[in-house]
């Protein structure tokens, strides 16, 4: 990995791992920690699914060390030693000596707000690097050892340092890097690769964590690499010359250039400011399918690649480990051949591996989350600004609360590159790409989401609406397409039937969201106007002075105005030639 760093620091005090006096072993606490049953000992076999057997496996496959309370080695199996998944030694912060003896057993008192179990289960989704809103668990009192598992990258001005913030839109790049390194990566082309962006996807979740939008960048897209400036391991600044016309998989690891360059070239794209990013390589797929016990996934037709090694017969299959990895990283055996079928297959495996993770089998499950844990923080990098086990908790209590139907997958919409005989790359097709990227930048939704609670300022659109003929308006163009003050002046006055309107022009400034100002004594104008644009309570402003003689509301039309008699509340539509797939149903690969 393009690791500059290990996360440390701000250690949790909680600690899940107590002493079952009955069985002489350390289990991890539940709500009912008798109710538990016991980890298998060695020779024996828990009953549950292979997943649930092992404990947690070190990225290369091997099994991981296990330690005593006290921080030593443990004893050999049959000799007193735990047998369940591994318990970690009590570490100080930053490298601090080892605390002897056993955990201290904690009892829940009266006023406890959170079980053990529920405390287990935070730590879910966002620890999944590029493999999306993946919600991985993991025993709490793994913490201090999957902080120095995480890796980090110091990407100074190219991300956010704060983390996240409450109520705003979270946008995160999430990338598979080709670089081949760990055991089994060695026969994946190149073993001297740089590690590259192979696997480029723009999360946007939205401010209301009702919706996610996935937007996967071909690696051959030709594009403009901006300037970037990197952190040395000294410490001292480097700024990278961009570099015009380069596929976008060189803004990674060509020339130097970490994650953070590759973040400035997707805001260069898109328009999009990228607040962090998460990486990860080839062992993730393999690490993390494992964990859960397998993905479900489906082709409609026998595949035999032997350039990826992928082996399927037609119909549905679960897989895992290197097959899981085979099957993300064909090309030639569904669709065109080309990387953009691939992609869509990538998108399928994560839909598929998310709705696997979401599931009441592998959240009911500690042992598959601390496996989950652990292979995912050894796969993983990220930026500093989410570079610990306490803001990544954070960050994925944010991303659990998206519902996976209404998460959607889509692809940059490109075209071959018309300067090549033979096509190998593609560019930009700024047509269809230009209301996707409009959509991120005004936080519109992919999918049909329904409110689940109405907001108390939903009470403005409630009450008496006036007659079209009594609504007064003036329209002004704040940032939407030209002439949209125009077409809504028409559409107003003609199909509606609202005389009294005006048209403006163009607004003193650009907003980004379509707004109507009134008065008080106008909030039954207000309402009709709302009623008629699809216009949600947080787009009515109103004024503090009543409205006097003939003066008129005032509609700005903001950048994510659709136009005339497109509800703005509703979700965006893309043209029928955009690929989709949306992350709670199953598609079998073609």
């Amino acid at each position: 990995m393009d690791a500059h760093d290990r996360g440390q620091g701000e250690i949790d005090p909680a600690d899940q791992w107590v002493l079952n006096p009955e069985t002489g072993d350390y289990e991890l606490r539940l709500d009912n920690p008798a109710a538990q049953p016991p980890p298998p000992r060695s020779g024996g076999t828990s009953g549950g699914s292979r997943a649930d057997a092992p404990g947690p496996r070190a990225a290369d496959g091997r099994a991981a060390r296990r330690t005593s309370p006290d921080g030593g080695r443990g004893a050999a199996p049959g000799r007193g030693a735990p047998s369940g998944p591994d318990v970690p030694g009590q570490r100080g912060r930053r490298g601090a000596p080892a605390a002897a003896g056993p955990p201290p057993s904690r009892r829940k008192g009266k006023g406890a707000k959170k079980s053990g179990k529920k405390k287990a289960l935070l730590w879910t989704s966002g620890v999944l690097g590029f493999l999306v809103l993946a919600t991985s668990g993991g025993a709490y009192a793994y913490y201090q050892h999957l902080n120095s598992n995480l890796s980090t990258v110091d990407v100074g001005g190219a991300g956010s340092q704060s983390g996240f913030d409450p109520g705003k839109p979270i946008n995160i790049l999430l990338m598979g890097t080709d670089k081949r390194t760990g055991k089994g990566n060695e026969g994946y082309g190149d073993a001297g690769s740089v590690g590259h962006a192979d696997t480029n996807i723009l999360l946007h979740v939205s401010a209301d964590r009702t919706n996610a939008t996935a937007l996967s960048i071909p690696r051959d897209l030709i594009t403009d690499i901006p300037d970037c400036r990197t952190k040395e391991p000294n410490g001292q600044t480097k700024v990278i010359p961009g570099t015009p016309h380069v596929r976008f998989n060189t803004s990674l690891g060509q020339d130097g250039r970490d994650p953070g360059c590759a973040m400035r070239t997707v805001q260069e794209i898109t328009g999009v400011k990228v607040d962090h990013f998460m990486m990860a390589d080839f062992n993730a797929v393999k690490t993390l399918s494992t964990a859960v016990g397998g993905v479900p996934i489906c082709v409609d037709h026998a595949v035999d690649d032997p350039k990826s090694h992928l082996k399927l017969s037609k119909g549905e299959h679960t897989i895992e480990g290197e097959q899981a990895l085979a099957f993300v990283r064909t090309r030639h055996s569904f669709g065109t051949g080309s990387d953009l079928s691939r992609i869509q297959v990538q998108q399928q495996f994560l839909s598929a591996l998310l709705r696997k993770l979401k599931s009441k089998d592998t959240l009911s499950s500690p042992t598959k989350l601390a496996s989950l844990a652990e292979a995912a923080t050894k796969a993983l990098t990220v930026d500093t600004g989410i570079g610990s086990i306490k803001k990544l908790t954070s960050l994925a209590g944010e991303l659990s609360k998206v519902n996976p139907k209404n998460i959607t997958f889509t692809t940059l919409p490109v075209v071959d590159n018309p300067d090549e005989v033979v096509h190998a790359t593609v560019v930009l097709n700024e047509a269809q790409a230009q209301p996707i990227f409009d959509d991120l930048q005004n936080d519109t939704s992919l999918t049909e989401v329904k409110k689940k609670t109405k907001s108390k300022d939903d009470s403005v659109l409630k009450g008496p609406k006036a007659a079209a003929n009594d609504v007064r308006v003036d329209v002004y163009n704040g940032g939407a397409p030209a002439g949209s003050a125009q077409a809504t002046l028409s559409w107003l006055q003609n199909t509606k039937q609202a005389p009294k309107t005006t048209n403006k022009g163009d607004a003193t400034t650009e907003v980004a969201k379509t707004t109507l100002e009134y008065a008080p004594n106008q909030a039954d104008q207000a309402r009709t106007v709302a009623a008629w644009m699809g216009l949600p309570a947080s787009a009515l402003k109103k004024g503090t002075k009543d409205a006097v003689g003939l003066q008129a509301m005032t509609l700005t039309l903001g950048k994510d105005f659709k136009g005339a008699g497109t509800p703005l509340t509703g979700p965006a539509k893309l043209p029928d030639t955009v690929q989709k797939v949306e992350a709670d149903k199953q598609v079998c690969a073609k």
